[in-house]
């Protein structure tokens, strides 16, 4: 993670370099490249919810999707995302980077590269990076990973469990979670973690419609609500 601390220190840009055409719009690659399938779904959840390929997030992981079928190259692909979005909720440095609008695209390009590289990502994983991150769409990077997992869930039938955290999850505290839910009827589940530091504590659990928050923040919030109607 030196590269991206060295970036993160660097001097701000005086000015932002035209985004490369490299796709015509979001979610849309250069012939031979990715090629998003307009008319698929990704599911946001699980028991057959699932919402129009209408948000950046979907078009980017529908065409994600259909290249590393197309590669041959699926389940190395699932494998590294899913690997892409624990090294964004646990590396501080690289959730900074991608949330700055202050960094050159080019210079930041170069930076997650360096890092997937030396993570041992592969070609197309780097690839489909780095097109994000030239489309300006880095700070959405992260949605794109959730994306992609929920749709690999949905074409594999199985149960997606969204949690928010203040702080990442232990592997421990994973295996305690998917224990409670498969008490509460959810079998094949899949969980996708992601880190919220305006939670405070606790976390927040989405299964389907329902929605499960044990957040600090949350907590602090019906406190104040409290103490206003007592007033």
């Amino acid at each position: 993670m030196n590269r991206i601390r060295a970036v993160l220190r660097g001097p701000k840009p005086h000015a932002r370099r035209p985004a490369r055409q490299a796709w015509r719009r979001a979610g849309e690659c250069p012939r031979p490249r990715l090629r998003p399938q307009q008319t698929e779904s990704a599911a946001l959840a699980s028991g057959g919810t699932t919402i129009p390929t209408g948000g950046l997030a979907d078009r980017y992981a529908t065409a994600l999707y259909a290249y590393a079928d197309e590669q041959h190259a699926l389940d190395a692909t699932i494998d590294q995302m899913e690997a892409l979005g624990r090294l964004i909720d646990e590396s501080s440095d690289l959730r900074t980077l991608l949330l700055s609008p202050l960094v050159d695209v080019n210079t930041a390009g170069r930076a997650v590269r360096a890092v997937l590289e030396e993570q041992g990502f592969g070609k197309i994983v780097q690839d489909f990076v780095g097109v994000v991150i030239a489309n300006r769409r880095m700070n959405a990077l992260r949605g794109i990973v959730t994306a992609f997992v929920a749709l690999v869930a949905q074409k594999r039938g199985v149960v997606v469990a969204h949690v928010a955290s203040a702080h990442p999850l232990t592997d421990v505290q994973e295996q305690q979670l998917r224990a409670r839910l498969i008490e509460a009827g959810y079998g094949n589940v899949n969980i996708v973690r992601s880190v919220d530091p305006s939670l405070l504590g606790g976390l927040v659990l989405k299964v389907g419609a329902r929605l499960y928050d044990t957040s600090l923040k949350s907590r602090l919030q019906r406190l104040q609500y409290a103490m206003k109607g007592a007033a």
